[in-house]
């Protein structure tokens, strides 16, 4: 889950990485307030999950109230890359004398941490990381050990910072750490990360990503998550607990099992290229059970999405066997009733894979057509969706 900035700021306060005061406000009249309460020179920044939002008009400085409440109305309501503004920070000012970047994040391909940090911050990273590559630091943290002191002195030296400022950058390293650590962050930036005129140390804008895998040891997460935003399949499908991902497609996909789903996105799509460009809806996977509550939960979620032409149903029958799998999805149409109206390709194999083909073709449901591969099935159901479209 990723948080707006002002939640970043506020776990950021929590764990005493330095920042600044900052309040969040709805409209161009709370706006005002804060401005009042802060008092001085404010930067109102629209809260968006996506970046370029200075860019785009989102993020404006005031040298008062009555500036920053027009900052407000002209910021309130913006579309930035498809989002829409419905909440700014008020930040109070600072006054930057240099800006740096900083960010710890979960190397999945080498099965570690990593540590990103520039002594040039204040821009895009992946244009720095592309046009100056020697200007980033790139620095494997051990998740055994972490960023302690010296580590977090390692990276600053790596990143080329001035020796006058390194012991002060190190000790914010090793805070943000410590968000990363004890919220169970797959990502924390800051960018930039200031050094202020007085010599301060600030953590301007930050950037967090929590592992929603960890939330049973962070109850208080379920408050940082914006419902309101969320799209409303994938809110349906995590309430059924399916693991569901909304695509641009129009084939919806199931399958048992993350690697099996992935592999049927691919044949998918290639299949897609003969029949008109189409491409898979959705990514979901209903895991090694297959009962007719859970088919029933996953294809409402799919049918519910009016980009949807057809469904495929691709499943290996392992511990759950092919008949088990064929009753569930009988089972699922029954339930579902005239909400079922998209035609499935349905592809069994594995484990009594005979006798759920026959449960199938006794039921001789009109919207299913069964496929003896992936492939074949994956080419039926993108002619069925280009059909449809």
């Amino acid at each position: 889950m990723d948080l707006y900035e002002y939640q970043a700021r506020d776990l950021f306060e929590k764990y005493e990485v330095p920042v600044l005061p900052g309040i969040v406000a709805d409209t161009p009249e709370e706006v005002r307030a804060a401005a009042e309460k802060l008092g001085g020179v404010v930067v109102v920044k629209a809260q968006v999950k996506t970046g370029g939002r200075g860019k785009a008009g989102g993020v404006k400085v005031a040298k008062n109230p009555d500036e920053a409440e027009a900052a407000g109305r002209d910021i309130l309501g913006l579309d930035i890359k498809g989002h829409v503004v419905k909440r700014v920070m008020v930040a109070a000012g600072a006054r930057i004398k240099e800006e740096y970047y900083f960010s710890v994040l979960l190397d999945r391909a080498n099965r570690s941490y990593l540590s990103l940090s520039s002594f040039e911050g204040g821009m895009e990273i992946e244009q720095l990381a592309e046009e100056r590559p020697e200007a980033l630091a790139r620095i494997e943290v051990n998740p055994a050990s972490g960023i302690d002191l010296a580590k977090a002195t390692e990276i600053a030296i790596a990143a080329k910072f001035p020796a006058e400022i390194v012991d002060k950058v190190a000790e914010v390293f090793v805070k943000l750490y410590a968000v990363y650590v004890g919220e169970d962050a797959t990502l924390v930036e800051v960018n930039p990360l200031v050094l202020t005129e007085d010599g301060e140390i600030i953590a301007l804008d930050g950037k967090v990503t929590l592992d929603e895998n960890a939330d049973f040891r962070h109850p208080h997460h379920a408050l940082l998550e914006d419902k309101a935003a969320a799209d409303p399949l994938e809110a349906k499908a995590k309430a059924a607990d399916l693991n569901y991902v909304k695509l641009d497609g129009s084939v919806g996909v199931i399958g048992n099992g993350a690697g099996l789903v992935m592999s049927t996105l691919d044949v998918v799509a290639y299949a897609g290229e003969n029949h008109g460009g189409v491409k898979p809806a959705n990514f979901l996977d209903i895991g090694g059970g297959a009962s007719a509550e859970v088919m029933a939960a996953g294809l409402d979620v799919i049918l519910g999405d009016p980009q949807v032409k057809s469904v495929f149903v691709n499943v290996f029958g392992g511990i759950t066997a092919c008949d088990a799998v064929a009753k569930g999805i009988v089972g699922a149409l029954a339930e579902l009733g005239s909400a079922a109206n998209k035609p499935l390709v349905v592809r069994l194999d594995g484990n009594n894979v005979d006798e759920g083909r026959r449960i199938l073709n006794e039921a001789n449901h009109p919207l299913v057509t069964l496929a003896a591969t992936m492939d074949e099935g994956a080419d039926k159901a993108a002619e069925l969706a280009n059909a449809a479209a």
